[in-house]
């Protein structure tokens, strides 16, 4: 029992530092797609809501892709397809050396893709939740559309969203386990490398799975804290 507990020290011979640089790679990755696939999702249900036929358009076929696809195939797509597109331009160009895409920008570009669409549906519901007299006391006061968006409606769509985002981000947190197979060394990643070489996969399996729930955990946290705080004014006026 102790050989086996020290195969995860920080010493040599250990794999402690390995995971944790897998694991810190895993959060990172899960937190770089929010300031993309956030807003990307917003302004997608916002061209869900618009008049214009070409943006509705577009956000559905959108949402159906990247909601539709496999993460997986999503994740391959990206990273070989950009490479592809990036080696036909620059030789169209004369340059005729290799083209590699970093396979965390890789990442990075197709979680988001996938959480935008999956949070445009949420932004969705949350909009729909909102009366409509709202909007036309705005329209009545004279704010501008985009003042009434950012001052009025969206505090109380974050509110509402928060839920569903938050198994959205679950769901992303999970699907960064997907990046072993563009070699991006991640917790799954080092953990498959640690059983190959040690022999001992539960060792190794159970430490990742205690690393995931851990972000699980902290991230309930989180959103907890979030929701209270979107929620203060409703709280402070409760009798």
């Amino acid at each position: 029992m102790l050989e086996q507990l020290s195969l995860l020290s920080f010493a040599n011979g250990g794999w402690g530092s390995a995971l944790l640089a897998g694991a810190l790679v895993t959060i990172t990755l899960a937190l770089a797609c929010i300031p993309l696939g956030l807003p990307l999702g917003l302004l997608v249900a916002l061209a869900a809501r618009s008049k214009r036929r070409w943006l509705r358009t577009g956000a559905t076929v959108f949402s159906t892709v990247f909601r539709g696809l496999p993460e997986l195939l999503t994740l391959l797509i990206i990273y070989y397809g950009c490479q592809i597109a990036a080696q036909r331009m620059l030789a169209a160009m004369g340059y005729q050396g290799e083209v590699t895409i970093n396979t965390f920008v890789a990442a990075m570009i197709a979680f988001s893709l996938v959480f935008a669409a999956f949070s445009s549906e949420v932004w969705l519901s949350a909009f729909k939740s909102l009366s409509k007299g709202q909007f036309e006391a705005a329209t009545m006061l004279g704010l501008p559309k985009g003042t009434t968006l950012r001052k009025v409606v969206l505090p109380q769509l974050t509110r509402i969203a928060l839920p569903g985002l938050s198994n959205n981000w679950l769901s992303l947190l999970k699907d960064t386990s997907l990046v072993s197979t563009i070699s991006l060394v991640d917790l799954m990643r080092q953990t498959s490398l640690a059983v190959s070489v040690t022999k001992e996969p539960m060792l190794f399996y159970a430490v990742a799975c205690f690393g995931y729930l851990f972000f699980s955990a902290l991230s309930g946290r989180v959103f907890n804290f979030l929701e209270r705080y979107f929620s203060r004014h409703q709280l402070s006026a409760k009798p």
